[in-house]
């Protein structure tokens, strides 16, 4: 199962302790994959370093995630812009698109936007939600 994660999640997850941390723990034993593109990971990066202060931590969770198998990395090539509140967001739904994921994980609210689209359909869902799934597994 294809996954995306927002910045706001890939922090909460990889960095907190239980119950958030089961997403990462499955995430390393391959219970689903995550798509990542280079803007994702560099934002990811960005945010982590931003949030603690820390470009180390950074660079061990970029450097972790390119060296876990289920990461794939993808490469996008079209621009929907489906999302108009916060641009920055679309790299987020390109991705999901690019790798046909089930679900893009996220808290950020502009991604509601994305509910009234039709097509393409991008499915959302919050922290919460992808942790009874990933539980029910």
């Amino acid at each position: 199962m294809n996954i995306v994660l927002d910045s706001n999640v890939i922090l909460q997850v990889a960095f907190t302790q239980k119950p958030l941390k089961l997403v990462w723990d499955k995430l390393l034993v391959g219970s689903y994959t995550l798509c990542v593109t280079e803007d994702i990971l560099y934002e990811y990066q960005e945010k982590v370093i931003d949030c603690f202060h820390n470009e180390q931590l950074a660079n061990i969770l970029i450097n972790t995630l390119l060296n876990c198998p289920y990461v794939k990395r993808i490469e996008t090539f079209f621009r929907y812009n489906l999302i108009q509140a916060d641009s920055d967001d679309n790299k987020f739904v390109d991705c999901a698109l690019a790798c046909n994921a089930k679900y893009i994980v996220t808290e950020d609210a502009h991604f509601d936007a994305l509910k009234d689209i039709d097509f393409p359909k991008v499915d959302v869902i919050n922290l919460t939600e992808f942790m009874i799934l990933l539980q029910s597994k």
